[in-house]
């Protein structure tokens, strides 16, 4: 009769590897995460309100400022 013998260290580095393979994929395939909505800039006139808030120029003057003269 044969005995399995099963390294302890060697199941839990295939299970490591299984779980960052999984947060792996579902972190590439999730393209609407609740979580970084606040990260985006929004619309152009909420933006341009949150400059001048801060004293910043408006967004009209920061996207003119960056063209080249031609």
């Amino acid at each position: 009769m044969a005995t399995f013998h099963c390294d302890v260290s060697f199941m839990t580095d295939i299970n490591t590897l299984r779980i960052a393979a999984i947060m792996a994929v579902i972190s590439a395939s999730s393209t609407s995460d609740a979580s970084q909505i606040g990260r985006m800039s929004g619309e152009s006139w909420s933006e341009d309100h949150r400059r001048m808030n801060m004293g910043m120029s408006s967004l009209m003057h920061k996207r003119n400022s960056r063209s080249p003269w031609r």
